[in-house]
């Protein structure tokens, strides 16, 4: 039945006799949608940490909404192209949960993880720039899942990602999980990423996995007592046995007298240790790494990964500036380098002075 009208087909079986069946969508109440809302919120406040990690700039993923609705209604509301994760709860939970980020919002991720400051992302998510948003997404999920683990007190694991690049206008269906006629949950999420991204970012799962997350939590925060005075069905001579709540009383113990007294602890004496010889001894024979350093720099992981043989590397070094002579690497002398029988060498020209010695440690 369509538009409040019948179609042939459905005539057709009214004239037989059949009954006319209509499909029955799952819904759920609204306090179902308040907790996956709250779950949601704390699960990805922790994938929001991570990713905050990883790109070193400040993200809020916050303000959850909680809809149903049916793979193609999405899919026609969201006509864009989003990378999506995918990935299964193996142990705890069981079912899929679908991570969406647009594209655009994908490319600037990747683009901070490759060393850019965002402002200039690639075109195009290549092999490269993919594989870094999808580490990204993957370090989100297990954020997730070890959230999940915390909030429904027992162990969450999932399976090995899956990451793909579609077009919600185009693709056929999201996810192999449900059909695209079926009804899922939608929990989009605000996402920022400093004045870099201001976008959403959705998850998506199916209604029995959005069931058990609530039914986990509902668990997790039922108390002791709550289960001791669960309702009890007492018998009766009338047709309907009424339902007569027992309740238990619990009396908390009684606290001990316990006696309480100030700690006292003896005075400290400094004592010093004169320095001799001896003791230098001691630790004569501890062998110390020297390494003489002639310069460093910064570089990005795109310049690293375009380094080829006959690259020149600039470093922080003047020509003729004295190179810097560290043990375990710690700055203690500075010199400059000799040739010594076709061998390099390095002639002490400055001892570092014990305070300047004291701020390389810290």
């Amino acid at each position: 039945m369509s538009e409040g009208f019948l179609s042939q087909e459905e005539i057709d079986a009214l004239l037989r006799g059949d009954p006319i069946s209509s499909p029955v969508v799952a819904d759920l109440s609204d306090i179902e949608k308040d907790a996956l809302g709250e779950i949601g919120n704390i699960s990805m406040g922790s994938a929001a940490t991570t990713l905050s990690v990883l790109l070193g700039r400040r993200v809020s993923i916050t303000t959850p909404r909680v809809s149903v609705a049916s793979m193609e209604k999405i899919k026609n509301q969201y006509p864009l192209p989003y990378v999506v994760i995918e990935v299964g709860y193996t142990h705890g939970i069981l079912g899929t949960n679908v991570l969406a980020i647009r594209e655009q919002d994908a490319l600037i991720i990747s683009d901070l993880m490759m060393g850019g400051d965002g402002t200039n992302p690639p075109p195009e998510l290549n092999e490269l720039y993919l594989s870094a948003v999808s580490e990204a997404m993957n370090q989100m999920m297990g954020g997730v899942a070890t959230s999940l683990s915390t909030l429904f007190r027992k162990k969450i694991d999932i399976s090995p990602p899956s990451i793909n690049l579609m077009d919600f206008a185009a693709a056929v269906n999201i996810t192999t999980a449900v059909a695209s006629d079926d009804h899922v949950v939608s929990i989009a999420f605000r996402m920022e990423v400093e004045d870099l991204i201001d976008s959403e970012i959705m998850q998506i799962i199916p209604i029995s996995v959005a069931k058990e997350m609530v039914d986990n939590l509902m668990n997790s925060m039922q108390s002791p007592e709550e289960i001791v005075a669960a309702p009890v069905a007492t018998p009766s001579k009338s047709a309907v046995a009424p339902q007569v709540q027992q309740q238990v009383a619990v009396t908390p113990p009684k606290q001990q007298q316990v006696n309480v007294q100030p700690v006292q602890f003896a005075p400290l004496v400094q004592q010093t240790l004169p320095v001799t010889d001896t003791n230098i001894n001691l630790i004569m024979d501890v062998p110390l790494q020297v390494t003489v350093e002639l310069g460093r720099t910064r570089k990005l992981i795109r310049d690293i990964l375009e380094l080829a043989p006959g690259s020149v590397i600039e470093l922080d070094k003047l020509a003729g500036e004295p190179v810097d002579i560290l043990v375990n690497s710690k700055l203690i002398a500075k010199g400059e380098v000799v040739v010594i029988d076709d061998n390099f060498g390095v002639r002490i020209t400055e001892i570092i002075s014990p305070l300047e010695r004291t701020y390389t440690l810290q």
